[in-house]
């Protein structure tokens, strides 16, 4: 195990990642949109993630094209935990790692110096995301557990299936970064 390369935002497969600024908000929200897999959030509020929540968020760009999103916060009652909210690759830039590299990135900077484990909500039939964690949780070598959250009728009246909440960790820091390579 490596720790995390604090040069990865550098260019690898022409693709460059970096905090967004208030610049990319419409950006963003066109392409968690035109994702059609994940829920829609107000361009709003991918305002407000883009700059109340830059350092704990990455976007992803070829050519100057947002190809790739992460939002994620540190909530304030628990600062060794990062929950990652959204995470969205475009179809082309899907299947060579992207959304790992999107999360090794925001782990690796100083505001997550403290995270030990990561949070996130996925519903029963997202295959894609559960396979992504799953990777996460391996390259970190770290335990993953899941158990039921937000349910179906309980909190979304039927509308929406239930949210599992996911939690990756302990998992392993040397100097501030990532033991592993996530």
């Amino acid at each position: 195990m490596h720790p995390v390369n604090e040069n990865q935002n550098q260019p690898k497969d022409d693709i460059v990642i970096r905090e967004p600024t208030e610049q990319d908000g419409s950006e963003i929200w066109k392409l968690v949109r035109d994702a059609g897999t994940l829920d829609e959030n107000s361009m709003y509020c991918n305002l407000l993630q883009c700059t109340h929540f830059s350092s704990t968020c990455a976007l992803a760009e070829r050519n100057g094209e947002a190809v790739g999103w992460v939002s994620a916060y540190i909530p304030p009652e628990d600062p060794d935990r990062l929950f990652v909210w959204q995470v969205c690759v475009r179809e082309d830039a899907r299947g060579h790692g992207l959304g790992k590299r999107l999360v090794r990135d925001v782990l690796a900077r100083e505001v997550c110096a403290e995270v030990a484990y990561i949070n996130t909500t996925i519903t029963d039939d997202n295959d894609a995301s559960w396979s992504l964690f799953g990777k996460i949780a391996a390259a970190l070598d770290a335990d993953i557990r899941r158990a039921e959250h937000f349910e179906e009728d309980t909190h979304f009246d039927g509308n929406h299936a239930t949210e599992h909440l996911v939690s990756i960790g302990p998992f392993a820091r040397v100097s501030g970064n990532v033991k592993s390579a996530a």
